[in-house]
């Protein structure tokens, strides 16, 4: 049973976070920086992503009614942060400050981090699957589950640093502009979808 409910959540998060979807975004951000500075990064986002998935698994739905904030609000913003970050990639507007120091970090942590690993899909992943829990022993093997899912987003965004090598600059840039359309692409879906559960949400009210 516990190794069902592990596979079941590993596999969920997994397809979610989507490592291999996200090399392309990542390498768009920092594909320009040296491999330390890289490497680094990839340890920020995901610790960041480990975090924000932990403490709404813990306290995720308190908050959010403390706040009275609906989920659908919460997927809303992340679309509207990741159409600032796609308009950035589209323009090459992130070229400038991905050698300052405190850029790295900054796109380590947003949108990296949060709203692409941590976004608002994994986030409601997890917090359903901690209701479905009833012992301290399915606990463990949630949070065994969501430690094995950041390990593996570590590992893929740790070696994309060969697809670098592979790229060099002129195919980074290519990859920026089609990571920027990915990305917009998403945060379109994200809204919609949104909105349609604020629709279903007031109209089933109604």
């Amino acid at each position: 049973m516990n190794l069902k409910l592990f596979g079941e959540f590993f596999v969920t998060l997994l397809v979610i976070v989507d490592p291999p979807g996200m090399v392309p975004v990542f390498l768009a951000l920092t594909g320009s920086l040296p491999a330390k500075a890289r490497n680094r990064a990839a340890t920020q986002a995901v610790l960041l992503a480990l975090g924000v998935i932990i403490g709404f698994a813990v306290a995720g739905q308190t908050l959010l009614d403390y706040l009275h904030v609906q989920l659908p609000a919460l997927q809303a913003a992340g679309g509207l942060l990741l159409v600032l970050v796609a308009l950035q990639l589209l323009t090459g507007k992130t070229d400038e400050p991905s050698d300052q120091g405190g850029g790295t970090t900054n796109v380590a942590l947003v949108p990296i981090g949060t709203p692409l690993l941590a976004g608002p899909g994994a986030i409601v992943a997890t917090m359903l699957f901690v209701q479905r829990a009833k012992s301290p022993d399915e606990y463990l093997i949630l949070a065994a589950a969501i430690l094995a899912v950041m390990a593996t987003v570590w590992l893929v965004l740790r070696f994309s640093g060969v697809i670098v090598r592979l790229l060099k600059p002129a195919g980074i840039e290519v990859l920026t502009r089609i990571a920027g359309l990915l990305l917009a692409a998403i945060a379109v879906q994200l809204m919609a979808d949104a909105i349609w559960a604020f629709v279903q949400l007031y109209t089933g009210q109604g």
